[in-house]
């Protein structure tokens, strides 16, 4: 594999750092146009060698510390919606790359989305992981909990609950490395807690900001995917988001709750690799019609 390389951008005086994997073309030229992956809250531009092993040999691998997240710099208070997206345009323009594959898991859902939607003739392909569509209000009391914690300097309280409102932990229903998983995810709270100094505040916001799934999306193809027990939104709310996508393909993976792409996390790199690069047919996946104006559940 070739060495990995790190630039620094900024918008509106923001500064944050994207990653990119290059392909190797002494193996001929990619399969398909860069890939930038997006993923929670929390998750930074080194947390994702599962995409680089299967991503890698197909195409530019590409992973992003947006402003608010890592080693970026803080967000300006109010909306963030627009500037997330003129950061991931740079990254794109940055790249020299006509178009681009995205991916979005968890939070980054939304930012992955709301570019296609704006700049769909940037976007070759999007895939969209554990879709945070809908939170019901026992979420959100439980991120209220989460927060107040937090706010209180309880650190290891606010992984501790943070981490099990992410998760199904009904025992009657089997989530594969459950237990191994529900481990991860607390130390990386307290891991980005403890060595990032606007930590804190990256987790406000992505609690209190509700996405904006609506409107649909025409011509970009797109998978969307959830684990069978997702807990933080169904995968029936997911797949009603789906339907909104024209032509999309809809996926439930099983044995995986929201932490999908961690519990699973050879088998999500795969589907996605293979949605990507179109050399193999997604195995299980259900095409869905656009449904006009269908139904995106909020609270």
């Amino acid at each position: 594999m070739p060495e990995e390389i790190i630039r620094t951008l900024s918008v509106d005086g923001v500064r944050y750092s994207y990653r990119v994997l290059p392909h190797p073309r002494s193996g001929g030229a990619p399969a398909t146009e860069p890939t930038l992956i997006l993923g929670g809250a929390l998750q930074g531009m080194f947390g994702w060698p599962q995409m680089d092993d299967h991503l890698g040999p197909a195409a530019d691998v590409v992973t992003a510390d947006l402003p608010g997240m890592g080693s970026a710099d803080p967000l300006p208070p109010g909306p963030a919606a627009d500037l997330l997206r003129r950061a991931v345009l740079a990254i794109a323009d940055d790249l020299g790359a006509p178009r681009i594959n995205l991916f979005g898991f968890s939070y980054g859902t939304a930012i992955a989305f709301g570019f296609a939607r704006h700049h769909r003739e940037r976007v070759a392909r999007l895939a969209l992981g554990g879709v945070p569509v809908h939170i019901d209000a026992d979420q959100v009391a439980c991120w209220e909990r989460a927060r107040q914690q937090l706010a209180a300097g309880d650190r290891e309280g606010f992984a501790a609950t943070a981490a099990d409102a992410l998760m199904c932990l009904d025992p009657e229903r089997h989530v594969h490395r459950r237990e191994l998983a529900r481990r991860y995810v607390r130390r990386s709270f307290l891991h980005a807690l403890t060595h990032s100094p606007h930590a804190a505040d990256s987790l406000y916001r992505a609690l209190a900001d509700r996405p904006d799934f609506s409107g649909g999306l025409t011509g970009v193809p797109a998978l969307v995917f959830a684990g069978e027990h997702d807990t933080v939104t169904s995968p029936a709310r997911q797949r009603e988001f789906a339907a909104t996508i024209e032509g999309s393909r809809f996926l439930t993976i099983g044995e995986a709750d929201h932490w999908v792409a961690l519990e699973r996390a050879d088998e999500v790199a795969s589907l996605v690799s293979r949605f990507f690069t179109g050399r193999e047919p997604v195995a299980g996946a259900v095409t869905l019609p656009r449904q006009a104006g269908a139904p995106v559940g909020r609270t």
